[in-house]
């Protein structure tokens, strides 16, 4: 007997390692009515767990008569759940199983037939309907570390080394309850991690919905970046020719990029609102257009004035002097409508364009106190004067400080060992493969895969965006032109932006995310730095393999 408990205790060790090792919930499960069965030699058993006041089926399993329902079977359990108390919240001790986890203590019958105090008429039900016996029953309740049952192993009919029904002997029942312990801990360990990995998640989720309702104007960006990265990396995975055709992902590594994908932005919680929400170039906390527009209706009315003036100084108005009035107001229509077009910022501004606007800001208006100002500011100019887009230097440094703050911000938390690469992901996202790019002018053998493909991502989903301030929603092909030319200028990497474009990413996410009047008809012949000869061979390739 010594020699079979030593056994026995070598046995409920390994499968100790074994339960503490095993990630997946169902392999774990599984795994505890298995080993139960086993060191026991029970040729039935069912595993319950406790939720909502009943006992759920989740694994059962009758050896003799091939049946496995629940676990990695595939086959769910339909049976109903056994409440745990009666409708006048008294527990409901009639069944075994619910006994034993209301009242925290395991139960050993010898003979189902023959015992007292239970309700097995299901039970002998059961067997007669399927044409089997159900005699010795050990009943454990699985308790955590805060004393609540979670779950209940059972097992049916214990068997000599001849196949005979005997009943659980007292160190049979000693290691079942040892190994329901185990199991315990084993269960409330993975739900703890369940836990916290759902919780870091709906954290993450939340910080990106944050930053994107920061902004009517970012929309959806940060919860739309991780479906393009997605899909782009899936491409790279599956894609089986060219440098990226050994380059595989495993399911840890694309749940990272998710994540990263997710935190790309968050350092944007710290850049002013205004600029993130800056649709023209005069706007700060409002679009001050408005305040220049009101200085031009001063210079109309000025003028006005001075007319009516002559003529209450019993002064005849000359033809010409109101044609020259006139002639002025026109012009100062004029100069306004030029201006508000070079507020939106949607064209660049050329040099002719430039010294318009300083030659405007030349007319002077009376303020209240009778002096004199220009029509605009020198800060005035320079902000109408920005060449391209919207954001002076100094806001597009601001802005592009975002990605320092996100680092800065990813670098503080403990990430656990799983997403250790997320900082390195998220924060390379404007790098450029030539080095050019901020913050870190990193070229791209300095990047990882998966920091390239985060930086198609976001240029792909900002391109077609349909919320941006400063621009329309661009086509399919007018945003793949825009990355042709960018991987032509070693912006982006060249090998995922091939990828991206033979494995029709693009018009996979567009199905899904874009309006109907961005799909339009792709031409790849045309498409900068795409080489259909390139595309044409590898299909031919696959064709003929």
């Amino acid at each position: 007997m010594d020699h079979e408990y030593s056994e026995y205790l070598e046995q409920l060790n390994e499968i100790g390692i074994a339960l503490s090792a095993e990630q997946n919930q169902n392999h774990l499960l599984e795994k505890i009515l298995v080993s139960a069965q086993s060191t026991t030699n029970a040729d039935g058993g069912t595993l319950y767990l406790a939720e909502n006041k009943q006992l759920n089926f989740a694994i059962v399993r009758t050896e003799s008569l091939g049946i496995a329902l629940g676990g990695t079977t595939g086959r769910p359990v339909i049976y109903a759940p056994i409440p745990l108390y009666r409708d006048n919240g008294l527990p409901d001790t009639r069944t075994v199983a619910a006994c034993a986890a209301v009242s925290g203590q395991t139960i050993n019958v010898p003979d189902a037939y023959t015992a007292p105090g239970f309700d097995f008429s299901g039970t002998i039900a059961f067997d007669k309907k399927i044409g089997y016996t159900s005699r010795s029953l050990l009943t454990v309740p699985m308790c955590n570390h805060e004393k609540e049952i979670i779950g209940v192993l059972q097992l049916i009919n214990a068997r000599d080394k001849n196949g005979h029904i005997i009943p659980f002997s007292r160190m049979l029942q000693q290691l079942t309850e040892s190994l329901a312990s185990q199991a315990a801990v084993a269960l409330t360990n993975r739900s703890l991690i369940s836990n916290l990995h759902e919780l870091l998640e709906t954290f993450i989720e939340i910080i990106a919905t944050t930053i994107d309702q920061k902004s009517p104007f970012t929309g959806d960006h940060c919860r739309r970046v991780p479906h393009v990265a997605k899909l782009l990396a899936e491409a790279v995975h599956h894609h089986d020719t060219g440098p990226l055709s050994d380059f595989k992902f495993t399911k840890e590594e694309l749940y990272e990029l998710r994540i990263a994908a997710l935190l790309h932005d968050c350092g944007k919680i710290a850049t002013p609102v205004h600029l993130v929400n800056k649709a023209t170039k005069l706007e700060t906390v409002y679009d001050r257009i408005s305040t220049v527009e009101n200085r031009f209706e001063l210079l109309k009315k000025e003028a006005e004035i001075r007319l009516l003036k002559r003529a209450l100084g019993d002064k005849q108005i000359t033809t010409e002097e109101q044609n020259e009035y006139q002639n002025y107001v026109i012009q100062l229509d004029e100069d306004l409508d030029f201006l508000k077009h070079c507020n939106i910022g949607s064209e660049f501004m050329a040099d002719e364009k430039q010294q318009r606007v300083k030659q405007i800001a030349l007319h002077e208006w009376k303020k209240s106190d009778g002096s004199s100002e220009k029509l605009l500011s020198n800060e005035e100019i320079d902000t109408l004067n920005i060449p391209k887009g919207t954001l002076s230097k100094a806001e597009r440094n601001t802005i592009n400080g975002h990605i320092t703050v996100t680092i800065k911000m990813l670098e503080s938390l403990p990430f656990p060992k799983n997403l250790r690469h997320v900082t390195e992901i998220a924060g390379g996202h404007h790098e450029r493969m030539d080095g050019k790019g901020y913050p870190k002018g990193l070229k791209r053998e300095e990047m990882s895969v998966r920091a390239r493909i985060m930086g198609i991502a976001d240029i792909f989903e900002a391109l077609t965006s349909k919320d941006r301030p400063y621009k329309k929603a661009l086509t399919l092909s007018q945003a793949l032109k825009i990355l042709g030319n960018m991987k032509q200028e070693g912006h982006i990497d060249p090998d995922i932006f091939d990828v991206f474009i033979k494995e029709r990413v693009y018009m996979r996410y567009a199905k899904s995310f874009l309006q109907a009047n961005q799909i339009d008809e792709v031409d790849l012949t045309s498409l900068p730095g795409f080489e259909c000869e390139t595309l044409e061979e590898e299909q031919g390739e696959a064709v003929v393999s």
